[in-house]
């Protein structure tokens, strides 16, 4: 039995195991691709909410203490407006974190070091220290270990 004979009688075969193969690779290939694209269009959104909220610090006058790092929480603490500009910053944080976690996004170089930046300053500082109760214990250990 030559090669040839046996090519002659199982060629459809062997098309179809590479048609197979082929469609598989393709597959992969498309999938990756698809991948990227979800990854930059899940970036491009995240982005966008961080602007929206911190547009809102720096068109609203009351909320410029938060990110004052001489803001004496003693003498006044957070106000409702502060308050409720952190938990934005918090639940925006939060998305982030899990759609790092599922790799849905490229994690940021700097993220540590802005989170901890955050929260070192007064107002976030107490406020965080109110509310990380509310969080999820993975979350809490996230932003636990960025402060240092």
């Amino acid at each position: 039995m030559s090669a040839g004979f046996w090519f002659q009688s199982n060629w459809p075969s062997l098309l179809g195991a590479i048609g197979v193969v082929g469609g598989l690779l393709f597959n992969g290939i498309a999938l990756r691709s698809e991948t990227k694209a979800r990854r930059v269009t899940n970036l491009v959104q995240l982005t966008q909410n961080h602007r929206e909220i911190w547009a809102e610090l720096y068109s609203n006058p009351k909320l410029l203490r938060v990110i004052d790092p001489a803001a004496d929480i003693v003498k006044q603490p957070p106000t409702e407006d502060e308050e409720t500009f952190v938990n934005s910053v918090i639940l925006h944080l939060n998305s982030s974190y899990y759609a790092l976690e599922d790799h849905l996004v490229t994690k940021p170089e700097g993220l540590c070091r802005d989170v901890r930046d955050f929260f070192s300053l007064p107002v976030p500082r107490a406020i965080w220290e109110r509310r990380r109760e509310e969080q999820n214990i993975r979350f809490v250990q996230f932003v636990e270990k960025c402060r240092g």
